[in-house]
């Protein structure tokens, strides 16, 4: 890949009505965990745009930004079960090649869902294990929630800035 672009949403649609970190301080700590990083950008175009945030729009102002890209989509093993119940996923896999990545030390994404929705043949999808880590953005939470450590588990300017502004304490 050219570039990694990460997309934080304003509202994520599966969240509506909870409680997220505010969309200045999720920006913040994706700064601070790239910084360093060329090939890799914050995107606010979700935070810029107003209501829930789906991923067929953001894909379609992707494409009409910049008609000649390329798009790929990287999706966590849980997020490729539920892709189906997401808006308009048949054509979300028709905007971008689906990268589906293993969760933690589970098996490699279960992507026979995928293969089974729309036009077979059309699909791009690219399975990828890595080394399994069991870390979630839910266990950080939680972790200082309960007063204990996050060292190692995310960059140390973004345990910094997490230390400093507070977040996630009960």
């Amino acid at each position: 890949l050219d570039e990694v672009w990460f997309i934080p949403a304003a509202q994520p649609p599966h969240k509506i009505g909870a409680a997220i970190s505010p969309a200045k301080s999720r920006c913040e700590m994706i700064e601070f965990a790239i910084a360093g990083h060329p090939s890799f950008r914050l995107s606010k175009l979700e935070i810029d745009r107003s209501g829930p945030s789906y991923t067929i729009t953001t894909l379609e102002q992707l494409i009409a930004e910049d008609p000649s890209r390329e798009l790929f989509l990287l999706i966590g093993a849980d997020s490729v079960r539920d892709l189906p119940l997401w808006r308009e996923p048949d054509k979300i896999m028709k905007l971008a090649t689906i990268v589906a990545v293993n969760r933690g030390r589970l098996p490699a994404p279960e992507t026979s869902v995928l293969r089974s929705m729309g036009d077979p043949a059309g699909l791009r999808l690219i399975d990828v294990t890595m080394p399994g880590i069991d870390l979630s953005a839910s266990d950080i939470r939680r972790r200082i929630a309960e007063g204990r450590s996050v060292r190692y588990l995310v960059p140390r300017a973004v345990e910094m800035y997490l230390h400093e502004n507070r977040m996630y304490r009960s």
